[in-house]
């Protein structure tokens, strides 16, 4: 094992547009599912032609391209399973996501030559669980999102083949994501791919002789009765984990937006890339676990997410603190405000309102810190012609909406997908 070789960073792509962000933003490789047998079915997910131009697009980049078909399965979704394991071979993905032993057993048969993953579904939390699917010819476990830095480097000791760890995003409140929250309150099987997200909703108490007379759900010594959890995030101890020596870190949220996708991937690339720097300085592996992340980086980590942080387990075993008690959601601190579609002129798809006179970021691949700008004028784009300059003036955008736009200082040499965001007003 190689403690200086820097371990793959993996994002998620809920479509070809999230696809193409991730691989601007300098992922080193993707993961996606195909319109069945995958945990996000409600994601936009990728169709045939998708698929192949999403592989070849991330190919031609340097970017391996991993899929989900990571259901547990019923018989009724067994027929199927055949045409999706078969699609994945031959558009060239790098290796299929399974969870299911049922699952990965057909595709040993019907695509013998596909390399395949474990799915943190699978919950793999020690030593002996790791090597009994290490001898099963699995490249590469997504480790469970339960385990503390101690118990990571433990199964690392113990097995040779490839390690994935979560590093940020969404947590599911159940072991490892295996809910049945949503199948009971809605019929939506969160392990079929279709979860409602019941752990998000605002809960209250009803006494059945009191029909409409709603009671709190409060926290007490003993817990928490409320079950959102705050986003995972490990960025602080990205030093440690690198030293540990796991071969993937994986970003969640093939449900999130192209500038979620943006703006995580960015951050966790630029922060991968400063620990480089830092070995090629010199430092060995102990070193490295010691560094920590200079402030900038969390300065940027304070623009991303709506729920808050948390390490969950793995300093300890998380605490009512890793909640998210009185809201579904905290308030942003910065938004998306438009994704560039076209270089000359400046054309964006806007995602929220600004104005002219508006300060902007514009987020650089390769640069952690933003470019700050401020917009002078903008402009309806043609949809038909957006390199034309003359649509309407316009004093501010809204959403969804193809504007060409001119500030200062200009934005030059920028390409189609990056990002630009607006920071809020906070209280």
């Amino acid at each position: 094992m190689n403690p200086f070789t820097l371990p793959e960073l993996l994002a998620p792509a809920g479509n070809l547009e999230k696809l193409k962000t991730a691989v601007l933003y300098g992922a080193d490789a993707v993961y996606l599912g195909a319109k069945q047998h995958s945990l996000r079915a409600r994601a936009a997910n990728f169709d045939k032609a998708d698929l192949y131009a999403g592989v070849a697009f991330a190919h031609e980049h340097g970017v391996k391209v991993y899929a989900t078909v990571n259901i547990f399965a019923h018989n009724a979704d067994l027929p199927g399973l055949a045409d999706t394991l078969a699609l994945m071979r031959d558009a060239g993905v790098d290796a299929c996501i399974v969870a299911d032993p049922g699952v990965l057993r057909l595709a040993r048969r019907l695509v013998p030559d596909l390399p395949l993953h474990l799915s943190t579904q699978m919950n793999v939390t020690n030593a002996e669980h790791a090597a009994f699917w290490a001898g099963q010819g699995l490249a590469r476990l997504n480790l469970a999102r339960e385990l503390s830095l101690a118990e990571i480097t433990a199964i690392r000791a113990a097995v040779s083949c490839g390690l994935e760890v979560f590093v940020h995003g969404a947590i599911c409140i159940s072991y490892s994501g295996r809910c049945l929250l949503s199948t009971y309150f809605t019929g939506r099987d969160a392990n079929r791919g279709d979860c409602a997200q019941p752990c998000r909703y605002s809960y209250a108490l009803v006494e059945e002789k009191r029909p409409g007379q709603y009671f709190p759900i409060e926290e007490d010594r003993r817990g928490a009765y409320v079950f959102n959890s705050r986003d995972l995030c490990l960025l602080p101890h990205l030093p440690k984990l690198v030293a540990t020596g796991v071969d993937a870190l994986k970003i969640e949220g093939r449900m999130k937006s192209a500038g979620y996708v943006a703006q995580t991937v960015h951050l966790y690339r630029q922060a991968l890339d400063w620990i480089a720097a830092q070995v090629r300085q010199g430092a060995d592996r102990e070193e490295v676990a010691r560094l920590s992340l200079p402030p900038v980086f969390l300065a940027e980590l304070s623009a991303i997410g709506t729920r808050g942080h948390t390490d969950n387990f793995f300093v300890d075993a998380p605490d009512a603190t890793a909640m998210l008690h009185q809201s579904t959601r905290l308030e942003q601190s910065a938004v998306p405000a438009g994704i560039v579609r076209q270089t000359t002129p400046l054309t964006l798809e806007t995602r929220s309102t600004f104005a002219v006179g508006d300060t902007l970021e514009c987020l650089l691949p390769g640069r952690l810190a933003p470019q700050i700008l401020r917009v002078t004028r903008l402009l309806a784009a043609d949809p038909k012609d957006a390199a034309s300059r003359e649509g309407a003036e316009l004093t501010q955008t809204r959403p969804n909406q193809l504007v060409v736009l001119e500030s200062e200082p200009p934005l030059l040499g920028l390409q189609p997908g990056t990002l630009l965001r607006k920071r809020m007003p906070q209280p």
